[in-house]
């Protein structure tokens, strides 16, 4: 898989021993070139397939978005380690998710809301402070696996516990998930479990630096089971706390 970008700013050294190669799901070798990559950290994990939707108003970002959806680029979305989302840097964390730019909504002094959908995951290999916005020199990051036969299987066992969460935390929060038919692809399945689970930025950030699809899946399994317990015990908790609140008299 080669990374997707214009070959200006592709980065690929004479000799350079920074290429990095593995076996794909397919069996085959794959090679990856370096590439710089605008970078927006945030307090939040993007997953490949999912969407994202930010509020633009910072000048910094507003110079950034307005120049990859006029040259139809990608940016990189990556979890803050240490500062803030606004204001002064952030230290981002070194794997994140290219988000590609579906919808610009104008609004006044250049602010702008977007609709991004999380594309491919990169791994950044140094960073440049030489814009108003921090740029990534960035390879990408893809699934390597020996053996994805067992895939298919782990998606179907991880299904129905991706759907009893949803149905839990609605009852939860006393509000509606739509339920819709949960994909087929297992790794399409990993990404949506990823993005749906209520769990610290962190743990999600976790997940995203697995390379292996089958320790993916099976993550998720154990994940989503212990969600589920917690979930119904603390539904059964309130609801016996709501019963002791009526009197007998």
């Amino acid at each position: 898989m080669i990374a997707r970008c214009n070959s200006k700013n592709q980065i690929t050294p004479p000799d350079s021993p920074s290429l990095r190669s593995g076996e794909g799901l397919g069996g085959g070798d794959i090679e990856t070139v370096m590439y710089e990559l605008p970078l927006f950290p945030l307090n939040t994990v993007l997953f490949p397939g999912m969407p994202l939707k930010l509020h633009i108003f910072e000048e910094r970002y507003k110079l950034m978005i307005g120049r990859c959806y006029a040259e139809g680029q990608p940016f990189g979305v990556t979890l803050i380690r240490r500062g803030q989302e606004v204001g002064g840097m952030a230290d981002p964390a070194q794997i994140g998710c290219t988000a590609t730019i579906t919808e610009v909504e104008p609004l006044p002094d250049g602010r702008m809301n977007i609709v991004a959908v999380g594309s491919e995951r990169f791994q950044i290999r140094s960073l440049k402070h030489d814009l108003p916005y921090l740029v990534g020199v960035v390879d990408d990051y893809p699934f390597i696996s020996s053996d994805a036969h067992d895939l298919p299987e782990n998606g179907r066992s991880l299904r129905p516990w991706v759907r009893l969460y949803l149905e839990i935390l609605a009852e939860a929060s006393n509000s509606e998930f739509p339920m819709g038919q949960l994909p087929r692809d297992p790794l399409r399945l990993a990404n949506l479990a990823c993005f749906l689970l209520q769990i610290p930025a962190a743990q999600k950030q976790n997940l995203l630096n697995i390379t292996d699809p089958e320790l993916l899946l099976t993550n998720l399994h154990s994940i989503y089971r212990r969600e589920v317990t917690l979930l119904r015990a603390m539904l059964t908790a309130r609801e016996a706390q709501d019963i002791g609140t009526f009197s007998t008299n």
